[in-house]
């Protein structure tokens, strides 16, 4: 079972949404959710992202940040739908997804047992502890 992040804390997956991995959207045209790897190119998406409700980007180690210039590239790209870290991330790397687009982190029951809700919801003020925030003070 997975749990979701977000800056309310800790909650269960809303339902289940059948994503299929970027190399196969072509072939599902009614999926609205699709899983991309930190390999991918944002601009594999263009034309498509107004048909996802959901794009999940994989974190395979919590070094590996491609994910976070994925999700930035996503945005800029006008995607506005929700946006999801999954794999292996830290609750230290939460303002630092939800800064560059993330809209919920999904974490493996284990990961909630070593990292629980309290020290993910630390780090959920996000926007006051951002150093862009006091440059314009």
């Amino acid at each position: 079972m997975t749990i979701l992040v977000t800056d309310a804390g800790f909650a269960p997956e809303p339902g289940p949404l059948a994503s299929v991995p970027l190399a196969d959207l072509d072939q599902h045209p009614q999926a609205r959710a699709v899983d991309l790897a930190p390999g991918d190119r944002a601009t594999a998406l263009t034309g498509q992202l107004h048909r996802l409700d959901l794009i999940r980007i994989a974190f395979p180690a919590f070094s590996d940040g491609r994910g976070f210039t994925l999700a930035q590239d996503l945005r800029r790209m006008g995607y506005a739908g929700r946006l999801r870290a999954h794999g292996h991330l830290l609750a230290d790397q939460y303002a630092m997804a939800r800064r560059t687009g993330f809209d919920e982190v999904e974490i493996s029951d284990d990961l909630a047992a070593r990292q629980p809700e309290d020290q993910w919801r630390f780090r959920a003020d996000w926007q006051t502890h951002d150093h862009r925030s006091r440059l314009f003070a």
